[in-house]
């Protein structure tokens, strides 16, 4: 009887899961696997959001007739462990662009030639993968955004991937999952992620007009969700979003095809030669970490990323200008703390973003500065999102507009 191991990493869902739909079509037996790795020390916030996420993948399975098996400790051993145990003589996973994952894609293909098992990866965690949209000028990527955004849409994208109805498994032990207390904020899970989706899809019209609107607040809030994998990319790409949506999320494409091509994106300038001197110091660093900067809409951004552990995106390209441009701060110590606070922190878009504002990355104008006053009167011209947040400013902004 074939048995495939179905690791699931970045790819928390069974809808459109290319990964799991070919486990499921090619082996008689599929044994769900996610093994979490301690040396992965993930803000509280995001490892709640991952355990509740977890925790819906299994009842989902269970649904299927099949379950979750649940290990801890180095993904590669455990997961070469579990095929032993259950005579598998594969391993399905879906691929995924960082340092770690590549490392970890490799280590385990490596054991899997010394064990003679098959090890295959699938698309999944983007739209189009990295490597797949290439420039006609030479080259293994795209560096600015504008000729990949053109030759991302004339990508013939694949079909998404059935959603397996039954799912054959060995019997699995039940593995036990310690869930953290509930964020008022986020509730992790594929299902969570379809019924905001389902939630927001009536509204998703105004997206071009208002998803730059601080208080109006009408962003889709997916963002984790595409994280994790809770929600595929491909599926919200196809599902008649407007082409502003659809968009950003090129945008994401575009940051993974960067960092499958450049993997120190957190740590050097992906731009050569770019300029890489931040004479900023540690207080006025720590002042903006605090949202204590005196700068109101800043302030707002902080406190808002401080309380949901989310921040609206204009507010992230204000509070990450204002810290690089204007306080002379390392974008690296940016990044970091939003990668702390984030519960959609993901390598890519984060310090693709940073490097983005920073001038040191993708951005064709590397001495573009967000006005924190012009950005305030043009995106909270009634100062209603200061005053949700920030409402310690001391400006009572709609008598006050001069002030921005």
């Amino acid at each position: 009887m074939r048995t495939i191991v179905m690791l699931f990493t970045r790819d928390l869902r069974v809808h459109d899961n290319p990964a799991l739909a070919a486990a499921s079509a090619h082996a008689e037996q599929v044994v769900p696997l996610f093994v979490l790795d301690p040396a992965i020390a993930a803000p509280s916030n995001r490892q709640r959001f991952l355990l509740e996420a977890l925790d819906d993948l299994r009842k989902s399975l269970r649904d299927r007739g099949s379950d979750l098996l649940i290990r801890h400790g180095d993904p590669v051993a455990e997961t070469v462990k579990v095929a032993q145990e259950f005579g598998a003589t594969g391993i399905a996973m879906t691929e995924d662009y960082s340092a770690y994952a590549r490392r970890r894609q490799e280590r385990l293909r490596l054991e899997c030639d010394q064990h003679r098992l098959a090890l295959r990866t699938f698309p999944g965690v983007t739209i189009v993968p990295p490597g797949e949209v290439r420039p006609s000028t030479g080259g293994d990527h795209y560096k600015i955004f504008t000729p990949y955004h053109r030759a991302w849409q004339g990508r013939r994208w694949r079909e998404l991937a059935q959603t397996p109805e039954r799912l054959a498994s060995p019997k699995l032990p039940r593995s036990q999952l310690k869930l953290l207390k509930p964020s008022p904020h986020w509730t992790g899970g594929e299902t969570e992620a379809l019924r905001r989706l389902a939630d927001w899809r009536p509204k998703a019209d105004s997206y071009a007009d208002g998803h730059d609107d601080l208080a109006g607040d009408r962003t889709s809030r997916l963002s984790p969700y595409l994280h994790f994998g809770c929600l595929s990319p491909l599926m919200l790409a196809t599902s008649g979003m407007p082409d502003a949506f659809v968009r950003q999320l090129c945008w994401r494409d575009f940051y993974h095809q960067a960092l499958a091509a450049f993997p120190a994106m957190a740590t050097k300038p992906f731009r050569p030669g770019a300029l890489d001197v931040w004479p900023g110091d540690d207080s006025a660093l720590e002042a903006w970490k605090a949202g204590e900067t005196g700068v109101p809409i800043v302030d707002a951004g902080m406190r808002q990323l401080a309380g949901e552990g989310w921040m609206h995106n204009r507010a992230r390209l204000i509070t990450a200008s204002y810290l690089t441009k204007t306080l002379g701060v390392d974008w690296r110590a940016g990044a970091a703390w939003f990668a702390e606070l984030l519960v959609d922190a993901d390598v890519a878009n984060n310090f693709g973003n940073w490097q983005w504002v920073a001038g040191t990355g993708t951005d064709t104008k590397p001495y573009r500065k967000f006005s924190p006053a012009r950005q305030a009167q043009r995106f909270d011209p009634a100062g209603a999102y200061v005053h949700q947040w920030a409402p310690d400013s001391g400006v009572d902004l709609p008598q006050m507009p001069g002030l921005f």
